[in-house]
């Protein structure tokens, strides 16, 4: 494997970072009660202006890695395009409602009460209905997948973001029995996606403009890597601040949460990978549009979270377990699609 498709440090050990990160926020919210109580009071219109202030942290740099005029490419290959947007908001939203429905309020009920299952089935929406747009560009470079057509596919994604993820949300938590305000929904995602990525392409176009492709890409970008990851483990101690009591009387919900992210994974990894090889689609089409399906935006996913529940809900700790199976299965998957270019 090339040097430039290895992961780094941090996202390599992505899995210990936040298992430590678990701990420590953990820890500071059953010795030290009065840090998540004042960090509770600093909110504005029930949006936590720390964790707001985190998230954008996160997701700003991702915004910057997305290029809008890579859509004239669009015709180029259509059916790996059809099968991405298939998978991703006609297939993937609605089959994990159906997985995570099935684990939480059947096979788990003797050991998740059921208020707490609607709550972590909430939480698994959220993960099903955003779609990679970030780490894609990573899982697509580690299969040898074409990096000009990962860039279409995480593009047009971004924008079916826009128009499709709160509809779909609204959807599926009210057949869960989870009422959401649109009024919230809207404002999440006009804040956590609509912002930063109008506010991404205007930077990107700003520094390409003055400085050239070359220098945004090799120079400008990488500076941001540390912002994105710090954001992510700051993110990840907030929350547990807040969830330090749940964890502590029931760790084994984290385990059960962490199964049915599993299996969907798995799941929607393998059906993309079936729909393109019954297409015919050359491998470095269909490795980027396998990956895209079956990964998460789980940093959107926390944000939506914390925006309409707080972050002492289950339903964020439903979203941060994503953040934690997330790097081990896809590395999984990335090694089941390496081993297969061969046959």
């Amino acid at each position: 494997m090339k040097e430039q498709t290895k992961l780094s440090f941090f996202d390599r050990h992505l899995s210990i970072w936040v298992v430590l990160c678990m701990a420590v926020g953990t820890l500071v919210g059953k010795c030290l009660p009065a840090v998540p109580a004042a960090l509770g009071r600093l909110e504005v219109a029930h949006i936590s202006l720390p964790m707001a202030f985190l998230i954008w942290l996160m997701i700003f740099p991702m915004m910057l890695k997305v290029d809008f005029a890579s859509i004239r490419n669009v015709g180029r290959e259509p059916r790996g395009l059809f099968v991405t947007w298939g998978v991703n908001w006609i297939v993937k939203p609605f089959t994990m409602f159906a997985v995570a429905w099935f684990f939480f309020h059947v096979a788990f009920r003797p050991w998740i009460p059921a208020n707490l299952a609607g709550d972590y089935l909430a939480g698994a929406v959220l993960l099903g209905a955003a779609p990679c747009t970030a780490m894609v560009f990573v899982w697509s470079q580690l299969t040898k997948g074409d990096a000009a057509y990962t860039v279409v596919q995480v593009a047009t994604n971004d924008l079916i973001i826009i128009f499709a993820f709160a509809p779909i949300v609204k959807l599926l938590l009210g057949v869960g029995g989870v009422a959401v305000p649109w009024g919230t929904l809207l404002s999440s995602v006009g804040l956590f996606v609509v912002v930063p990525l109008s506010l991404g392409v205007v930077v990107r176009r700003t520094v390409v403009r003055r400085y050239g492709e070359t220098f945004f890409r090799e120079r400008f970008l990488p500076k941001f890597s540390p912002l994105t990851m710090g954001g992510l483990l700051a993110t990840l101690i907030l929350v547990f601040t807040f969830q330090g009591c749940v964890i502590l009387d029931s760790p084994l919900h984290i385990a059960l949460i962490a199964v049915p992210l599993v299996v969907q994974t798995f799941l929607v990894f393998f059906l993309s990978w079936a729909i393109c090889r019954r297409l015919a689609l050359p491998r470095e089409i269909m490795a980027p549009a396998a990956m895209i399906g079956a990964s998460n935006f789980f940093e959107l996913s926390v944000a939506v979270a914390v925006s309409l529940f707080g972050t002492s809900s289950p339903v964020a700790l439903a979203t941060v377990v994503g953040v934690l199976v997330e790097v081990p299965v896809m590395l999984i998957l990335v090694n089941i699609l390496n081993h297969g270019k061969h046959r």
